[in-house]
């Protein structure tokens, strides 16, 4: 007895979290509710960004001040 000729099958590559969050995303959400969300993110993500510029400049003031002016 022979076995089975095996079957060439095609790989599709499995979507990203990210692609499958986006595709239920567009189901559950009309245009302008998407748009909202993504706007707020944005917003975080700047939010975050300018926090960490703050806490970068307090540091370096916070180092001048304890070298004091007559540092060399």
């Amino acid at each position: 007895m022979q076995a089975a000729p095996a079957r060439a099958t095609a790989v599709l590559p499995l979507p990203s979290v990210t692609d499958a969050l986006r595709a239920v995303e567009s189901v559950l959400m009309r245009g302008g509710q998407r748009t909202a969300r993504r706007n707020a993110w944005t917003s975080v993500l700047e939010d975050r960004r300018r926090a960490r510029d703050r806490r970068e400049a307090q540091h370096v003031l916070e180092a001048a001040a304890t070298e004091g002016p007559n540092a060399t």
